[in-house]
């Protein structure tokens, strides 16, 4: 299973920011769609991502005034990225030995996808769940 199995079966919307919009604006953001991280953007290449991590940190070091920085102040860079071919369970190890929570997709250095650690082990339970009733189908038919 790799990450483009991921992506087929999730999609491929990506909602994301530049790093010129404020942390209020990205805080805004992240309510809105009810996610907890976007990919700041630099053009076409992932400059870092912003997560609900980044605002705890900035609000912790500036207060309420942490809100006026820029997203590109704050956000945590550089973005660590998969490709579509990376397997699904090398991707949760790296999230896991990393501590983070959202890989952003590349390829060609373009993004193309965005995978939550949620994405990630949903999948990996579907898996377990339809291998499990595989083989007690197997065992009824025997």
């Amino acid at each position: 299973m790799t990450i483009a199995t991921i992506l087929a079966t999730k999609g491929s919307e990506v909602v994301t920011l530049s790093a010129d919009h404020t942390v209020a604006d990205a805080v805004k953001l992240l309510a809105e769609r009810r996610i907890g991280a976007v990919p700041v953007m630099q053009g076409d290449q992932v400059a870092g991502i912003f997560s609900e991590r980044d605002v705890i940190h900035c609000v912790a070091e500036h207060g309420a005034a942490g809100l006026e920085r820029t997203v590109g102040e704050v956000m945590t860079a550089p973005a660590i990225t998969v490709t579509r071919d990376e397997a699904a369970l090398g991707a949760l190890t790296l999230m896991t030995r990393r501590r983070v929570r959202h890989l952003p997709v590349v390829e060609d250095g373009r993004l193309i996808g965005f995978v939550s650690i949620g994405d990630l082990v949903k999948y990996r339970i579907d898996r377990i769940e339809a291998d499990a009733e595989a083989m007690r189908n197997y065992i009824q038919a025997v």
